[in-house]
């Protein structure tokens, strides 16, 4: 989720059934949804995709035969990974769409009152959620990156490239979540969080570029 002000706009439709050029439209225009959060997690599902080429090039392949069942389970895993992450962004676009709208009712308004405190607690743990995505991700790229097919061993690397910013671009959001909210130990839990997943992500990210290289 980001802190764009705008007038409100239509929902956009689902970003399974979006067109690449229909997404990168609607998230040019002047409206506050979707934002930094969607396109992170929409990052993500490309991350996912790209390491699942990888190991579609790799399932089948006899020097690689020993590794069959990993390799099956992990695209498997892949696949609701990407899933997962087009979901947190469809979640993200919806859950900025109502922080957006409470906040622009008069501030004594019973409605704001009642519902705002619990659309921003819900705006801060879906990009922790995708920054969690992203962290379980890289774990199986790190897996992957030993027992792939050698000749894609770029895609992999720039996978988890995708992965890593996926990742560092949710703790953003996270980070300026936390500013809205009153509670310091929630404030707090979440900073401490999203910076320990956010190094997570870098360290495994190397991991894995030093693996293919």
């Amino acid at each position: 989720m980001n802190t764009r002000s705008g007038t409100p706009a239509s929902h956009p439709p689902g970003f399974e059934t979006m067109t690449l050029r229909s997404f990168l439209d609607v998230l040019a225009a002047k409206a506050p949804t979707p934002g930094g959060g969607a396109a992170a997690s929409v990052i993500g599902a490309v991350a996912a995709s790209l390491a699942g080429m990888v190991v579609n090039y790799s399932i089948g392949k006899k020097t690689l035969s020993q590794h069959e069942p990993a390799l099956k389970d992990a695209i498997g895993r892949l696949h609701r990974a990407s899933d997962l992450m087009l979901e947190l962004a469809d979640e993200d676009a919806a859950a900025y769409g109502l922080v957006n709208e409470l906040s622009r009712l008069p501030e004594g308004d019973a409605r704001r009152a009642a519902e705002l405190p619990a659309a921003q607690i819900a705006s801060g743990q879906i990009p922790l959620a995708v920054m969690a995505a992203c962290v379980d991700l890289l774990m199986l790229m790190e897996e992957l990156a030993g027992i792939t097919n050698r000749q894609l061993r770029s895609d992999l690397g720039i996978a988890a490239v995708a992965a890593e910013g996926a990742g560092r671009s949710s703790w953003w959001n996270v980070y300026i979540n936390a500013s809205f909210l009153t509670e310091e130990s929630t404030k707090n839990a979440w900073i401490q969080d999203a910076d320990r997943m956010k190094l997570r992500c870098t360290e495994l990210a190397a991991k894995v570029e030093m693996a293919c290289r």
